[in-house]
């Protein structure tokens, strides 16, 4: 198995405020509006992170948070998962950077240290789910996704 050949990184602009994007990633309320159905959220370092999906769950672990500026956090499948040993829970690394603009906020999120054989599933994930939360935060202001 390769490692960390291809890092995923993704920049995009959501119309809302840092703090509302921040709750949409750290309030498990807030969370499963955009991603997963059941979120098990302890942002604070060392706290717990779980996202439950149709058929599987992510964990890991938060190492840094920065309110409505930084959320980091360790990234793998649990082990009712198909795959699990390709990414155990804590095996990846996700880093989310939220930049405040005057049309609201700049989002960069990388994504690393995953095996080349689920980057490109990762990859096509983060464009959808992305695309989900810059909608939830616009809708958060009443505002229709860019």
């Amino acid at each position: 198995m390769a490692t960390d050949l291809d890092v995923i990184e993704r920049v995009i602009d959501i119309d809302a405020s840092p703090e509302t994007v921040f709750t949409l990633l750290t309030d498990p309320a807030e969370y499963v509006k955009w991603k997963g159905r059941l979120a098990q959220l302890e942002p604070r370092r060392g706290g717990l992170f779980r996202v439950s999906f149709k058929d599987s769950a992510a964990r890991g672990e938060y190492l840094e948070v920065v309110p409505n500026r930084r959320v980091v956090f360790t990234w793998g499948w649990d082990s009712d998962d198909p795959n699990p040993a390709l990414t155990p829970p804590g095996a990846s690394l996700v880093e989310i950077d939220l930049e405040p603009k005057e049309s609201g906020t700049l989002l960069r999120l990388r994504h690393s240290r995953l095996p080349d054989e689920t980057s490109a599933m990762h990859r096509e994930r983060w464009s959808f789910y992305l695309d989900r939360l810059r909608a939830s935060a616009c809708n958060r202001h009443g505002r229709p996704a860019a």
